[in-house]
């Protein structure tokens, strides 16, 4: 797989694979869940040869999204866009990252992903990059209020925390129940594998996006950025 590129005016902004370990300072440190996913693919975003973001994808940890959504036989044909994280100013560079590194997956292949609305996120990147709308999907996990933070249930089991409930119970911490999160699908492959797909998609399509105030977050983590050389 090759970069991707857009361009103007000395200008040049390109996408193209990145190893799983560049990402960690981005995910570690800046975005807002603090932990590594399970990485199958992995994206960077430059701008004149310097790491802005990066955005990846794994299995979906949902074993119902894997056996349900397309039916028997394409549970490795689903991927999770599992973590989107880019430090620039240039317009639409999320949905540019987004876009192209689609466009460099394996095919056939259908991607799912959410937007939180815990954290205040409707998925307009998502609508910006033509994913399929599937309605909002009841959150299991409830968030913790540790050190005047949200802190997600898989963290602190991260930690040793095997039964979050329980001890936030004992610890007198704030348990946040989770919020709706918007289910976005988007279909990699040729029309006739695009269509397909969507024959078998078991989610329905709601053909009208989902609009508010989408909030910004900046975790706080400042990520050094790097210069790619080239030989």
């Amino acid at each position: 797989m090759g970069a991707n590129y857009g361009m103007g005016m000395g200008f040049i902004m390109y996408v193209m694979p990145i190893k799983s370990e560049e990402t960690k300072p981005w995910l570690l440190e800046k975005h807002y869940a603090k932990r590594m996913p399970i990485v199958r693919y992995a994206f960077g975003l430059y701008e004149n040869d310097t790491l802005v973001g990066v955005v990846t994808y794994g299995p979906t940890p949902t074993p119902q999204v894997q056996k349900h959504m397309l039916g028997a036989g394409w549970e490795d044909k689903i991927l999770e866009l599992n973590r989107l994280c880019i430090e620039t100013k240039t317009k639409n560079a999320a949905s540019f990252i987004v876009g192209r590194s689609l466009a460099m997956l394996p095919k056939p292949m259908a991607v799912v992903s959410y937007a939180d609305g815990g954290q205040g996120h409707i998925g307009y990147v998502y609508q910006s990059t033509n994913f399929l709308y599937t309605g909002a999907v009841t959150a299991h996990d409830d968030e913790y209020i540790v050190n005047g933070k949200k802190t997600h249930a898989r963290t602190l089991t991260s930690r040793g925390i095997t039964k979050p409930k329980e001890w936030a119970k004992e610890n007198n911490i704030e348990i946040v129940k989770a919020k709706p999160k918007h289910r976005y699908i988007y279909f990699c492959g040729n029309k006739q594998q695009k269509k397909q797909m969507l024959e078998l998609l078991s989610y329905p399509i709601i053909n009208k996006y989902p609009k508010g105030e989408s909030k910004r977050y900046d975790a706080g983590g400042v990520v050094q950025t790097q210069q790619v050389m080239f030989a």
